[in-house]
């Protein structure tokens, strides 16, 4: 059983990172970086689109990465996906500007993480369904998974359940979740949040956060059902990691 791998460019301060997920902060010391490139966003962009890995996303991690952003759509229009404060008000630019779908999460919530329909609802009927990713990136809790927003500082009352992703799905294409107790960590990924999401399998799901190996990709593949496409960065040499082969991944879509 294969799953599909979907490549990932992250912006901070305008630049193509790695960085560890749970370490991002409004206030006090930055963020602990894994990887920090030489080259810009556009370059990975048409590297991605040369070698046909359809259906990665661009996540701007807070402000000043508009147009890193904006360079790598248009390095592969219509190839990428992109998120990172995306609001029914700027949505149809960054679909103008080459994104195949925009991703929202904190857009869905109030300040307090209390989930508004009205905005989801609005926001469909600019967007439409078809080029809507939902991100519901979240953090282990007691009972499950709980979704968290704002660079994952900020717990929401969301719950990652079958409950949720059916009332969610009619009205996206995807669902993006990233398990940010992991992510960037490059320890393993969330085996359980994986096989929870393959067992709902109704839309594609993209899973992010922890792989380390090529073993953790097979973990995706066989957890998931073949159902769930992974996301793997920190880790990967083409982002300075030594734990899986970027040429192998790629040879893992075209097989």
């Amino acid at each position: 059983m294969k799953c599909r791998f979907r490549p990932c460019i992250d912006l901070h301060e305008g630049k193509v990172k790695q960085i560890i997920g749970g370490s991002l902060r409004d206030e006090g010391p930055g963020p602990r970086e894994n990887f920090v490139s030489e080259k810009p966003a556009a370059w990975f962009a048409k590297k991605f689109r040369e070698d046909h890995l359809q259906g990665g996303h661009v996540i701007m991690l807070g402000k000043g990465n508009e147009a890193a952003a904006k360079e790598a759509l248009a390095g592969w229009p219509e190839g990428l996906q992109v998120g990172g404060g995306i609001r029914a008000e700027n949505a149809v630019e960054w679909l103008e500007a080459g994104a195949s779908h925009v991703i929202v999460t904190s857009a869905l919530f109030n300040k307090n993480g209390h989930f508004l329909e009205e905005a989801l609802m609005n926001l469909v009927k600019i967007t439409g369904k078809h080029r809507l990713v939902i991100d519901l990136s979240c953090r282990k809790v007691p009972d499950g998974w709980r979704v968290s927003m704002n660079r994952w500082q900020t717990m929401t009352e969301l719950s990652v359940s079958y409950a949720t992703l059916d009332r969610l799905l009619p009205f996206c294409d995807e669902f993006l979740i990233h398990a940010a107790d992991v992510e960037g960590l490059c320890g393993g990924v969330d085996e359980e949040l994986v096989g929870f999401l393959g067992g709902w399998g109704k839309c594609p799901v993209t899973y992010a956060g922890g792989a380390a190996t090529m073993a953790d990709v097979n973990i995706v593949a066989t957890a998931g059902r073949g159902l769930v496409d992974v996301t793997v960065g920190s880790a990967l040499d083409l982002f300075g990691g030594k734990g899986i082969c970027y040429a192998e991944l790629v040879a893992m879509n075209r097989s």
